[in-house]
């Protein structure tokens, strides 16, 4: 398989995670949305990544498309979430809050990247301030309710979504986390990248457009 894009992306490092748990071999190629476009869109026209190009040559977009497809080639005994009921249910919120929270934050800092100072909007920066914190708040509330060093009780999709957005949100907006306000998040980002398969991932943030 081939793993199209960069590990400084949440989303890209989510797929990839799993695939190191998984043992499933595949080719990386650290394609930019930025410089490689134009490669990317021959595997998607949207130039978005992650793209996971399959064995058999199909091209799977999306992150929760992709890690729904790995849990389906290893089956269910060894999905990073249960096939059906209220596990997988709270793990899919998880999954989604993060996501969103990262999608947010990509937007904030190409916000700040694509625009100067005096074209940037203030209402749009906001928002997004706003949407990250407060999601950061409701995952902190919920993570320390649930205690136990992972997020269902077993290491899950739920952890790595969260703890790869978490890094995303650290390193592009370093004032809108807070390790001393949000413990019981940030004790579950640490858990998570001390493991082998985060270590194997990881690359610090690079914007170039």
């Amino acid at each position: 398989m081939i793993l199209i894009g960069q590990y400084d992306s949440p989303f890209v490092r989510r797929v990839a995670v799993a695939l190191q748990h998984h043992g499933l071999a595949y080719e990386h190629r650290p394609w930019s949305v930025w410089a490689d476009a134009e490669s990317i869109a021959k595997y998607n026209p949207l130039r978005r990544v992650p793209v996971l190009v399959t064995d058999d040559g199909e091209s799977l977009v999306e992150s929760a498309a992709i890690l729904d497809a790995l849990d389906g080639m290893v089956g269910p005994e060894r999905a990073l979430l249960p096939p059906s009921g209220e596990a997988r249910r709270a793990g899919l919120r998880v999954c989604a809050l993060a996501t969103g929270l990262a999608d947010k934050a990509v937007s904030l800092l190409y916000e700040h990247v694509l625009r100067s100072g005096d074209r940037r909007s203030p209402v749009w920066v906001s928002r997004c301030v706003t949407q990250i914190g407060e999601t950061l708040d409701l995952l902190e509330r919920e993570r320390a309710a649930r205690g136990g060093d992972f997020w269902l009780g077993a290491f899950s999709h739920a952890d790595i979504a969260v703890a790869c957005a978490l890094r995303f949100v650290g390193e592009a907006h370093p004032t809108l986390t807070d390790a001393a306000r949000r413990p019981a998040l940030a004790a579950l980002a640490a858990r998570c990248e001390a493991l082998p398969v985060f270590a194997a991932v990881v690359q610090p943030l690079h914007v170039a457009v």
